[in-house]
């Protein structure tokens, strides 16, 4: 029998979840099956194959925006993706991927992107990794070694401050490219919650009494410094004394904690004030991203390069296949799709497979990397526009799904 691809409903909700308990495991107690209001008001969108009457494979897309150069681009999210280990290798997937992201594109989300569990199965649908999130060890007692802030005070934040904690994220976030932004759900929490979650939330105070840096954290079990691990979920700072303030604090547990477990990725500059590099990395979560739209996704980037001109195109993916012209006009890029057959692009203008697209635009990878890749084909003089339309920004990630 052939396969259809279609939204989950609830009634199909014990196959999803035990798709889910085959593929990353079943906690104790097992997993529950969620309520019809649990599942209502969840806010993702469920797909899922069957091949016949049964449920061969199954993902979730969350709906979010996420920042990138300068902007909040619609974002879908993929998570939770199972294949019945039976159906694997069927081509259950590429069907499945292929329906949620037309629909994703439908309701104008620009860019997918999704955590893997195997990168090389998602590089054949189009994506690439960009960046990871990682948990990084760091040991205690060499915070206390941090050199003093400069007119910064901390104190213990509450829920009176989470205009203020949310104003610093979205600082930061705004000079990376990749995170998400958390004005949506699941990424956006009351504020209530948003500190009952934590054992603390400490914010870096300047001498205006503007909040310049707040880190999250769970003090954890034990006060054993040999063993004992606190867990940091966000350390963020707008300046370097409020990054050194920050790691003080949490160097003051050093008597009964050993290690921060901090949640980080790429070379965040609050990292840059440490006098040591005695870190660990606890555990990497690689990050992909797949464009959906090309005029979507690269037009809207506010560039200094008035006036550049870049004919370009894409091949390897029938959704994006195509040739393109980029310009920069009154400060933004502009994209507009040409009529030169595909077949004939590589002679005249730069070619990027669907992955080197997305590693352009994360700003991950020059051109000239991208060519090493093989990502990167044809005519190479407008290799150093390219990579300057996109480069620029960092790929920082804080949220998993």
């Amino acid at each position: 029998m052939g396969i259809t691809v279609r939204p989950v409903e609830y009634a199909d909700q014990p196959d999803y979840t035990r798709l889910g308990s085959e593929a990353f495991g079943t906690p104790e107690g097992g997993r529950p099956v969620p309520t019809p209001e649990e599942w209502a008001a969840s806010g993702f969108r469920e797909w899922a194959a069957f091949d016949g009457d049964g449920m061969a494979a199954r993902l979730r897309v969350y709906g979010f925006t996420s920042w990138f150069h300068g902007a909040r681009v619609p974002t879908a999210g993929i998570a939770g993706v199972a294949v019945e280990p039976e159906r694997r290798g069927s081509g259950h997937l590429g069907r499945l991927f292929a329906t949620a992201l037309g629909e994703a594109r439908e309701r104008g989300e620009a860019i997918s992107t999704l955590y893997p569990s195997a990168p090389g199965i998602y590089r054949g649908l189009g994506y690439e990794v960009v960046g990871s999130f990682d948990d990084v060890d760091v040991p205690l007692p060499e915070l206390g070694r941090v050199a003093a802030p400069s007119g910064i005070v901390t104190r213990r934040a509450g829920v009176a401050d989470f205009d203020a904690v949310t104003a610093v994220h979205r600082t930061w976030a705004a000079a990376q490219n990749g995170p998400v932004s958390r004005a949506e759900k699941p990424f956006w929490t009351p504020p209530e919650k948003f500190f009952a979650d934590y054992t603390g939330v400490t914010l870096a105070v300047d001498g205006s009494g503007e909040v310049v840096g707040f880190a999250s954290w769970l003090r954890g079990e034990g006060f054993t410094p040999s063993s004992a691990v606190m867990e940091v979920d966000d350390l963020i700072a707008l300046t370097p004394d409020a990054a050194r303030a920050l790691w003080r604090t949490l160097g003051s547990f050093s008597t009964v904690v050993g290690t921060a477990r901090v949640s980080t990725s790429g070379l965040d500059p609050a990292w840059l004030v440490l006098p040591s590099l005695t870190t660990t990395v606890h555990s990497a979560h690689p990050y992909m991203l797949r464009v959906l739209d090309v005029a979507g996704a690269l037009g809207g980037v506010r560039s200094p390069l008035e006036g550049a001109r870049v004919p370009f195109a894409v091949r390897g993916a029938p959704d994006l296949d195509g040739a393109w012209t980029l310009t920069v006009s009154d400060g933004v890029t502009r994209v507009a799709r040409d009529t030169v057959a595909l077949e004939d692009a590589h002679h005249e203008r730069p070619v990027l497979s669907p992955n080197g697209l997305a590693l352009l635009y994360a700003g991950a990878q020059s051109a000239g990397n991208l060519r090493f890749a093989g990502a990167l084909t044809g005519p190479p003089e407008h290799d150093a526009v390219l990579t300057a339309l996109f480069s620029g920004r960092q790929v920082h990630v804080r949220d998993y799904f």
